[in-house]
């Protein structure tokens, strides 16, 4: 039997009657639930984009308020380097002025900045003999002046003991107990030899030695050299006390070459046996010139000096007369 369907019309001109297959029914039926589904489908998509957009929507949002944040922070950072910068420019702005001021006073006084020379350059040991090894030591201040117990206050800056200020600490305060004997560290004359109110060192007394090194040794108890008088290294000039701005008995020795201060500690320690560390340590010296210098020094013999004594008598003897 052929199936089929009718589909009746009424209408005002009567009943019209149409046959529609199976198939077509079928594929009526399958469409229409395709439709369903799409439908559904859509709505479904609809929903989850619209979630999809809320979610984005919230997050770009947190982002924009980090983004800000971040901006206010950056804002700020920059506001701080920009003041730090001024600052930083502001006191190099100070330090080169007084670098400049420091450098007019320098060159006015004939000092100028070393240049600074490779170790080779600088101390051509060679060209010294193991005599003029010994006059060198003879002639700049080496080893220590009184018997070496330590150092209580380095050289370089410290806070003062008794002012309570930062201040640069120009030599080494050597521990020692009152009366203890000060020694010349090197040859030299005694340019001053008494009581140096304005330094605050008390009793001092500043030897001047050979290629413009000078030893200060301050708040003795007692002197026992005079101003203009020669001293031998070895030679005793004072004994340790307490004397000037002082929290308690110690010497308080310098070295200064040209006026510049140098850290005594290597000079205390220089010795025959560790001749050359010297030249290591204190770079602030030209080595190089001074030893050039010492190479054309003759070593005096004993008998000439003895000559020389006797030619200082007869001089005091036609002063007499």
């Amino acid at each position: 039997m052929d199936k089929h369907f009718t589909v009746t019309i009424h209408d005002e001109n009567g009943v019209k009657q149409f046959n529609i297959h199976k198939l077509v029914k079928k594929f009526f039926f399958w469409f229409v639930l395709f439709l369903a589904s799409v439908g559904v489908i859509s709505a479904g998509t609809i929903l989850y984009l619209n979630y999809s957009v809320d979610e984005t929507q919230k997050k770009k949002e947190n982002i924009e308020k980090a983004y800000k944040k971040i901006e206010q922070e950056k804002q700020a950072l920059e506001s701080k380097v920009q003041t730090t910068q001024n600052l930083l420019r502001k006191k190099k702005a100070q330090l080169d002025e007084l670098s400049d001021s420091l450098s007019e006073i320098e060159e006015l006084i004939g000092l100028k900045p070393l240049e600074a020379d490779s170790l080779q350059d600088r101390v051509n040991i060679t060209l010294l003999n193991s005599e003029q090894h010994a006059t060198l030591m003879q002639l700049i201040p080496s080893g220590s002046p009184i018997e070496y117990h330590g150092i209580t206050s380095k050289f370089g800056y410290r806070t003062h003991p008794i002012l309570h200020k930062r201040e640069f600490h120009k030599g080494s305060d050597m521990k020692a107990k009152r009366n203890t004997p000060v020694y010349a560290t090197a040859d030299g004359m005694v340019e001053w030899a008494g009581y140096h109110k304005r330094s605050g060192f008390g009793n001092l007394v500043i030897l001047v030695h050979a290629f413009g090194f000078k030893s200060y040794f301050g708040h003795l108890k007692k002197v026992v050299v005079k101003s203009g008088q020669f001293v031998k290294k070895g030679d005793l000039i004072a004994y340790t006390g307490n004397s000037g701005i002082s929290s308690g008995p110690h010497l308080h020795y310098e070295i200064r070459f040209i006026q510049r201060p140098l850290n005594p500690f290597w000079f205390i320690k220089w010795t025959p046996k560790n001749f050359y560390q010297l030249f290591e340590k204190e770079k602030k010296v030209p080595w190089l010139a001074i030893i050039q210098a010492m190479s054309y020094i003759k070593i005096v013999p004993i008998s000439q000096t003895q000559s020389l004594s006797k030619l200082e008598e007869k001089l005091n003897t036609n002063s007499n007369k």
